[in-house]
């Protein structure tokens, strides 16, 4: 719950940053000279690039959490149970130990999105979030190509990562 709120409140003060940016950058066009249009056009594509990150993550963290709420119900979440550092870390030795153990689960599976989604999971224990974010990307695109036991139709798919897992230090 702490984190969808520190989530809420970032979102909310990103949207309050863009709005007071997009404004300045109106009041600029609104000059009238060359200069200030110009400033104005360039002050106005950061927060466009802005609200288009934060709908991409917005929407990449429902559809990760859409998934957990799934593999929960079917008893598939994995257990927080890693020992850790008095900071409250996990130890990076069993992270490494519980990394292995999904890797070799999703290559024994490539194509189930539950071995990806717990290899994203152990890929973040062991702290490497930019492979934990593709394993992720590549258990929600097959997710939504599994086929629904209610609707026997496949859903479309996205282009996502679909390379075999690597170790979380990259050997």
């Amino acid at each position: 719950m702490r984190a969808k709120i520190t989530y809420f409140v970032t979102a909310a003060v990103l949207v309050f940053y863009f709005v007071l940016v997009g404004s300045r950058g109106l009041m600029l066009i609104r000059h009238g000279t060359l200069l200030t249009v110009t400033f104005g056009i360039a002050v106005l594509i950061l927060p466009v690039i802005g609200v288009w990150f934060l709908w991409k993550n917005t929407q990449f963290v429902r559809r990760a959490n859409v998934l957990a709420a799934e593999l929960d119900a079917q008893g598939g979440l994995p257990v927080d149970d890693l020992p850790r550092t008095p900071s409250g870390r996990i130890e990076r030795d069993a992270a490494d130990a519980a990394f292995a153990k999904r890797r070799e689960e999703t290559e024994d599976a490539p194509d189930d999105w539950r071995a990806w989604f717990r290899l994203a999971v152990a890929y973040q224990d062991a702290r490497d979030t930019p492979r934990a974010r593709k394993a992720m990307q590549r258990a929600i695109a097959l997710h939504k190509s599994s086929p629904n036991p209610a609707d026997p139709v496949l859903k479309d798919t996205e282009s996502s990562p679909s390379s075999a897992p690597s170790s979380p230090s990259g050997a």
